[in-house]
């Protein structure tokens, strides 16, 4: 594998770990927020409070993820994609991103205005944030966060698409510029 970030054509390893954990732990959050949903009393809320405590994870790994992409430079994208491959990935990059970090950090603004804290899976409390309550105003941004969480698992099901095109349409190996193994084209 080429070490230069100007030719190499995965992802570090670092950065591969830090995809493939907010990656499953976006799933396993969503598919918890819809059993909280369908659940009743004490085991709704245990598994609401799990969707809680799994989003403030997914957003301290976002920020170490954000903050190792500052000191290493992702590869660049493979010179056969179109431009509007090109453009459709970074913007639903740049996307999730956005999506990764202001989700939890809504819920906990959310959380906060109803006076409640984050309880991180019996470890330690996060409390509300100083910002007074506001029942309606936190029902509203909840009602926000589950119409962008909706559109966050949207966006997955996009970029694994895009994935599988790219690895078996297109033969260059696109989901394996993400994994230590397989042939990525260029290599």
């Amino acid at each position: 594998m080429v070490v230069n970030a100007t030719n190499r054509t995965r992802y570090s390893v670092v950065a591969m770990l830090f995809h493939w954990t907010i990656a499953v732990l976006v799933i396993l959050n969503w598919r918890l927020a819809e059993n909280a949903h369908h659940a009743k009393g004490a085991a709704g809320a245990a598994l609401m409070g799990d969707h809680k405590a799994f989003g403030i994870l997914i957003l301290v790994l976002t920020l170490g993820r954000l903050l190792w992409r500052l000191g290493h430079p992702v590869p660049p994208l493979p010179t056969n994609y179109a431009n509007w491959e090109k453009i459709v990935a970074r913007t639903t990059h740049v996307i999730f991103y956005v999506l990764l970090i202001a989700l939890p950090l809504g819920a906990w603004i959310a959380n906060s205005l109803g006076g409640r804290s984050i309880d991180f899976f019996g470890w330690f409390t996060i409390p509300p944030l100083p910002i007074g309550q506001n029942k309606g105003l936190s029902r509203e941004i909840f009602e926000l966060h589950g119409t962008f969480g909706m559109i966050l698992i949207y966006l997955v099901g996009l970029h694994i698409l895009g994935a599988l095109k790219h690895t078996f349409f297109d033969k260059d190996g696109g989901i394996f510029r993400m994994l230590p193994f397989g042939k990525v084209a260029g290599e």
